[in-house]
């Protein structure tokens, strides 16, 4: 099994840093392959809404969003964690999740989500919440933990002293392990739900 671990911030080593690399290790100690890739000093441009990737299978900008895509359609689990930019995901990872999500055409339905936070001080759920919403409208379950997932601290050693958030991290790679192992089987068992054909309604008379 694998995850897909995205650290969206500009510092490679930071504070989100901090948060993804605990879960990591709960990851390979629960036999989990896990890779953090760093997409926070990436220069990344929103989608534009060209409709290339429906025609072509990519999107039309060949950066960072086309190079995560195989990863990401080979993964069982998908971390995303960002630094709170006024109480918001910074606009990076917000460009990469657009593009990515809309860009891709596979089936993500029961891949397991996750989002992360880090912040100095607020601003964390509203960021959390702002993520979960990738997951929640591709039909991928959202793995939750003790709290709301968040780390506090303004560089990595400052993170390294919230002992909370560091367990908050455990904890989520514990119950996201165990959620993706236990879809596993019930995909071998029952396999994936079967979907009805898509409508789409446009408010508009």
């Amino acid at each position: 099994m694998k995850v897909l671990m995205l650290n969206g911030s500009p510092h490679a080593n930071g504070s989100t840093y901090t948060a993804l690399d605990e879960m990591r290790r709960v990851f390979e100690n629960e036999g989990i392959e896990a890779e953090i890739v760093h997409v926070g000093n990436k220069p990344v441009r929103g989608c534009v809404a060209c409709g290339y990737c429906y025609k072509n299978g990519k999107c039309v900008f060949d950066d960072v969003v086309n190079e995560l895509a195989p990863k990401f359609e080979e993964c069982d689990g998908f971390v995303v964690g960002s630094p709170v930019y006024y109480a918001s995901a910074n606009a990076t990872v917000e460009a990469i999740l657009q593009r990515l999500f809309y860009s891709s055409h596979f089936d993500k339905t029961m891949k397991v989500g996750a989002a992360v936070a880090s912040a100095r001080r607020g601003g964390l759920t509203a960021t959390y919440d702002e993520m979960n919403k990738f997951f929640a409208i591709s039909g991928m379950p959202i793995a939750t933990g003790q709290y709301w997932n968040g780390i506090h601290g303004n560089s990595a050693e400052q993170a390294a002293q919230d002992g909370e958030g560091l367990q908050m991290m455990r904890t989520l790679a514990k119950n996201m392990a165990f959620l993706m192992k236990s879809i596993s089987l019930g995909k071998e068992k029952y396999g994936l739900p079967e979907k009805e054909k898509k409508i789409n309604t446009n408010f508009i008379r």
